[in-house]
């Protein structure tokens, strides 16, 4: 085992856990599970800790504000409360705003159901990151979070490895290329890798960690 393997089997030993995992949600290409992924990826994509970002999904989740009809029924002030609940307090008011105005695009436009938007791309990850930055508050970090992550389920994106998790190989010294990384990585799920790599490029400790125990 040469020391690019060592390290990336070092990062995803550690760290290899999805933002989805994390947040507790069990990805499948169902309506349910997508809306919440796109939820987080928006949570996540404000400049804010990631583990508040989880946080706040999972208090949203809680509060079964965790499809577009809920959420667009439910009071702004209940969705600043479950924001608020995950300690997500810096933008809680501009991101209720945005919940709530993107569920009821997402109603309006594609039905609640996010596997419209990806039969409108016929699968295409450009056209995605498109659509999906038509709704409130997802900008091109926010898409990249999602298409990451939903690569576990629409496996024609894979592999989904965007500038960030570039820049997480690049501190760790792997290949920059997502094809090399992708044959380095073996059957690991590209989601999976990278989630991994974005954590190295977000916390420099991370990759410090997987440097010094790859010897």
């Amino acid at each position: 085992m040469n020391r690019e393997e060592r390290v990336l089997r070092a990062l995803l030993s550690a760290y290899g856990q999805t933002y989805a995992e994390e947040a507790g949600i069990t990805l499948k290409d169902t309506p349910q599970p997508l809306y919440r992924l796109l939820v987080l990826a928006l949570l996540l994509s404000a400049r804010i800790r990631a583990s508040v970002a989880v946080a706040a999904a999972q208090a949203l989740h809680e509060d079964r504000l965790d499809s577009p009809r809920r959420m667009a029924d439910a009071g702004w002030q209940q969705r600043v409360d479950a924001l608020g609940r995950g300690g997500y307090r810096r933008y809680d008011e501009r991101i209720a705003t945005q919940l709530g105005d993107g569920a009821e695009l997402l109603l309006e436009r594609w039905a609640g159901d996010l596997r419209r938007l990806h039969e409108e791309a016929h699968g295409d990850a450009g056209a995605l990151r498109r659509l999906l930055q038509e709704e409130p508050g997802i900008g091109p970090a926010g898409a990249d979070i999602f298409l990451r992550e939903a690569q576990h389920v629409w496996p024609e994106l894979a592999p989904y490895l965007d500038g960030k998790a570039l820049d997480g190989a690049r501190r760790l010294g792997l290949p920059e290329d997502p094809e090399k990384l992708t044959r380095l990585a073996g059957d690991v799920e590209p989601a999976a890798l990278a989630a991994a790599l974005v954590r190295a490029a977000l916390d420099k400790e991370v990759a410090e960690d997987c440097l010094r125990r790859a010897g």
